[in-house]
């Protein structure tokens, strides 16, 4: 009686599987992930800062209804330059940085050389930002007005995302 039983539980568990899968496939887990923060759901501003000199600090915030992740760094271009702006390696934090709605990721933008070193120095009007899917660059960038009187020379760097905008300035 007892055999019967578990071989009935066994054929009736492998019939729900098999629904459930699809002929010729094994069920899977459901997979909840959390997507790739993107410019629909984002909004993008950039502001000067006091300290540390010739530094802007670039803020994303979730507009969206669900969590995304601020992945790696943005890819900055300023005015219709066609290279992206350097980025400063230094600054990767141990974590995925990860904006519920409403939340928002730094980046430190470092202008120019405080000490005038740096060459090709121009004023700056525009920014494109680009953000990153996971695996590198992706969707239109967002395109932002920068303060007036941003100058910028080929020093100029960003760093990774940050959770808090003082992480993102000390670089």
């Amino acid at each position: 009686m007892r055999i019967a039983s578990l071989t009935a539980s066994a054929v009736l568990t492998a019939a729900v599987l098999a629904v459930t899968a699809g002929p010729g496939r094994a069920a899977e887990p459901a997979q909840t992930t959390t997507p790739a923060c993107s410019a629909a759901t984002t909004e993008v501003s950039v502001q000067n800062v006091s300290r540390p000199v010739n530094h802007q600090l670039l803020t994303l915030t979730n507009t969206g209804r669900t969590p995304c992740h601020a992945y790696g760094h943005p890819y900055l271009g300023f005015d219709e330059d066609q290279a992206v702006t350097r980025v400063v390696d230094e600054s990767r934090p141990q974590a995925v940085v990860t904006l519920a709605p409403g939340e928002s990721a730094y980046a430190g933008i470092g202008l120019s050389a405080a000490d005038g070193s740096g060459t090709h120095g121009r004023w700056a009007r525009t920014l494109r930002v680009f953000l990153d899917n996971g695996s590198g660059s992706a969707d239109e960038p967002t395109v932002v007005t920068l303060p007036r009187g941003t100058w910028i020379d080929d020093t100029a760097a960003v760093t990774h995302w940050q959770a808090d905008p003082s992480d993102a300035l000390m670089w």
